[in-house]
Protein backbone atom coordinates (compact mmCIF):
# COMPACT_ATOMS: atom_id res chain seq x y z
CA UNK A 1 0.00 0.00 0.00
CA UNK A 2 2.12 2.69 1.45
CA UNK A 3 6.00 2.40 1.71
CA UNK A 4 8.16 4.99 3.59
CA UNK A 5 11.70 5.60 2.98
CA UNK A 6 13.47 6.94 5.84
CA UNK A 7 16.35 8.03 3.69
CA UNK A 8 13.98 10.57 2.25
CA UNK A 9 14.38 14.15 3.24
CA UNK A 10 10.43 14.86 3.45
CA UNK A 11 8.49 14.05 6.59
CA UNK A 12 6.95 10.56 7.14
CA UNK A 13 3.41 12.80 7.32
CA UNK A 14 4.24 14.17 4.04
CA UNK A 15 5.46 10.66 2.47
CA UNK A 16 1.94 9.16 3.99
CA UNK A 17 0.09 11.69 2.12
CA UNK A 18 2.00 10.88 -0.64
CA UNK A 19 1.30 7.81 -1.02
CA UNK A 20 -2.43 7.88 -0.34
CA UNK A 21 -2.88 10.71 -2.32
CA UNK A 22 -1.14 8.29 -5.42
CA UNK A 23 -3.63 5.44 -4.19
CA UNK A 24 -6.50 7.85 -4.76
CA UNK A 25 -5.59 9.67 -7.99
CA UNK A 26 -5.15 6.11 -9.34
CA UNK A 27 -8.11 4.61 -8.51
CA UNK A 28 -6.98 1.99 -5.96
CA UNK A 29 -8.97 3.42 -3.35
CA UNK A 30 -11.87 4.54 -5.02
CA UNK A 31 -14.59 7.67 -4.25
CA UNK A 32 -16.34 7.14 -1.04
CA UNK A 33 -14.38 4.04 -0.16
CA UNK A 34 -12.94 4.01 3.27
CA UNK A 35 -9.68 4.91 4.57
CA UNK A 36 -7.70 2.28 7.42
CA UNK A 37 -8.25 3.94 11.05
CA UNK A 38 -6.00 6.51 12.30
CA UNK A 39 -4.76 3.40 14.35
CA UNK A 40 -4.76 0.60 12.05
CA UNK A 41 -2.95 2.34 9.61
CA UNK A 42 -0.23 3.58 12.28
CA UNK A 43 0.38 -0.03 13.22
CA UNK A 44 0.65 -1.74 9.78
CA UNK A 45 3.43 1.07 9.26
CA UNK A 46 4.88 1.59 12.47
CA UNK A 47 4.26 4.68 12.98
CA UNK A 48 3.17 6.75 16.12
CA UNK A 49 -0.69 7.82 14.80
CA UNK A 50 -0.08 11.25 15.57
CA UNK A 51 1.80 10.70 11.96
CA UNK A 52 -0.88 9.19 10.41
CA UNK A 53 -3.92 11.94 11.58
CA UNK A 54 -1.63 14.69 10.93
CA UNK A 55 -1.21 13.12 7.01
CA UNK A 56 -5.71 12.36 6.85
CA UNK A 57 -6.07 15.84 7.95
CA UNK A 58 -3.30 17.14 5.19
CA UNK A 59 -5.61 15.21 2.47
CA UNK A 60 -8.71 16.28 3.95
CA UNK A 61 -7.38 20.54 3.66
CA UNK A 62 -6.34 19.71 0.18
CA UNK A 63 -9.71 18.23 -0.77
CA UNK A 64 -8.98 14.40 -0.93
CA UNK A 65 -10.63 12.98 1.78
CA UNK A 66 -13.70 13.74 4.13
CA UNK A 67 -13.73 12.68 7.66
CA UNK A 68 -17.12 11.89 9.51
CA UNK A 69 -17.04 11.88 13.32
CA UNK A 70 -17.41 8.93 14.62
CA UNK A 71 -17.31 6.75 10.61
CA UNK A 72 -14.11 7.51 9.57
CA UNK A 73 -12.05 9.04 6.85
CA UNK A 74 -13.48 8.57 2.86
CA UNK A 75 -12.18 9.08 -0.11
CA UNK A 76 -13.87 12.51 -1.21
CA UNK A 77 -15.39 12.64 -5.03
CA UNK A 78 -13.06 12.26 -7.58
CA UNK A 79 -14.21 15.40 -9.30
CA UNK A 80 -13.11 17.17 -5.61
CA UNK A 81 -9.49 15.15 -5.15
CA UNK A 82 -8.65 15.83 -9.25
CA UNK A 83 -9.71 19.47 -8.60
CA UNK A 84 -7.57 19.73 -5.49
CA UNK A 85 -4.71 18.01 -7.12
CA UNK A 86 -4.60 20.43 -9.92
CA UNK A 87 -4.74 23.50 -8.17
CA UNK A 88 -1.76 22.54 -6.10
CA UNK A 89 0.19 21.55 -9.36
CA UNK A 90 -0.49 24.95 -10.95
CA UNK A 91 0.72 26.85 -8.14
CA UNK A 92 4.22 24.73 -8.17
CA UNK A 93 3.93 24.99 -11.90
CA UNK A 94 3.81 29.05 -11.25
CA UNK A 95 6.05 28.74 -8.82
CA UNK A 96 8.90 27.07 -10.85
CA UNK A 97 7.76 29.68 -14.02
CA UNK A 98 8.96 32.81 -11.54
CA UNK A 99 11.96 31.09 -10.26
CA UNK A 100 12.90 30.48 -14.29
CA UNK A 101 12.31 34.18 -14.91
CA UNK A 102 14.63 35.02 -12.30
CA UNK A 103 17.66 32.84 -13.71
CA UNK A 104 16.89 35.02 -17.09
CA UNK A 105 15.19 32.00 -18.87
CA UNK A 106 13.44 33.22 -21.62
CA UNK A 107 9.61 33.41 -22.49
CA UNK A 108 10.56 31.53 -25.91
CA UNK A 109 12.43 28.90 -23.85
CA UNK A 110 9.77 28.64 -21.21
CA UNK A 111 7.66 27.75 -24.12
CA UNK A 112 9.38 25.26 -25.29
CA UNK A 113 9.33 23.75 -21.84
CA UNK A 114 5.54 23.81 -21.51
CA UNK A 115 5.18 21.97 -25.33
CA UNK A 116 8.44 19.30 -24.50
CA UNK A 117 10.62 20.70 -27.30
CA UNK A 118 13.57 21.36 -24.54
Amino acid sequence: MIRLNYRDSRPIYEQVMDGLRQLIINGVLPENSKLPSVRELAVSLAINPNTIQRAYRGLEAEGYIISVPGKGSFVSRENDAARARRTELEEKLKELMRELRNLGVSEEELQDMLKGDC
